[in-house]
């Protein structure tokens, strides 16, 4: 919301300056063009110092301040010269002022391409990684049937074979027993090397 604050700005000089008849003198006609363009110039450079992810107020206040007194310092003496040195400092803001327009239309348009090609990028990925879900849920579906095409239990294991007896081959191929029926296959291994 701070983004208002210099729109709102905008609009209560441009009314208070079109219908509060306030007489500027001519000899002040010179200081004003050159504290617009100051305050323009100025506003510009902090625009593409945010661009550039460089802006610091103080920078931009101070070189606000800096060029409109050396502008107007030029006006002056151009005056008691009899001179009009205040050209320079007007065209020296000129060229400021359209070469950080041109940059700063520059960056909103590579900006809006970056973004456009990063929304094209995640567009992909997410179409990606839809097929590879689908690819991946084809073949759980294919690795869960059986040899007699009947859908196996994902949860049955060899132990649930195997539950109510004691003893059992195990994966690695060595004969194993339940935990829950240790000492029937004690009794029964005992059993076997008797016989």
């Amino acid at each position: 919301m701070w983004w208002l604050i210099p729109i709102i700005g905008l609009l209560l000089g441009a009314y208070f300056g079109q219908y509060l008849n306030i007489e500027i003198p001519a000899l002040m006609i010179k200081y004003l063009s050159i504290g617009i363009m100051a305050a323009l110039d100025s506003v510009f450079g902090g625009v593409k110092a945010l661009f550039e992810r460089k802006y610091d107020s103080v920078l931009m206040l101070s070189g606000f301040f800096t060029n409109a007194l050396l502008a107007a310092a030029l006006a002056y003496i151009g005056d008691m010269l009899s001179i009009d040195l205040y050209y320079a400092a007007v065209f020296a803001f000129g060229v400021r002022l359209f070469s950080n327009l041109s940059l700063i239309r520059v960056y909103i348009i590579e900006n809006q391409r970056i973004k456009k090609q990063q929304r094209r990028e995640l567009r992909e990925a997410r179409r990606r990684e839809r097929e590879a879900g689908d690819h991946a849920d084809g073949q759980n579906q294919d690795s869960l049937l059986g040899q007699d095409g009947v859908q196996d239990d994902p949860g049955f294991t060899q132990d649930d074979e195997y539950a109510n007896d004691s003893q059992y081959i195990g994966d690695d191929g060595f004969t194993g027993y339940k935990a829950g029926n240790v000492w029937e296959a004690v009794q029964a291994d005992i059993g076997h090397h008797d016989a």
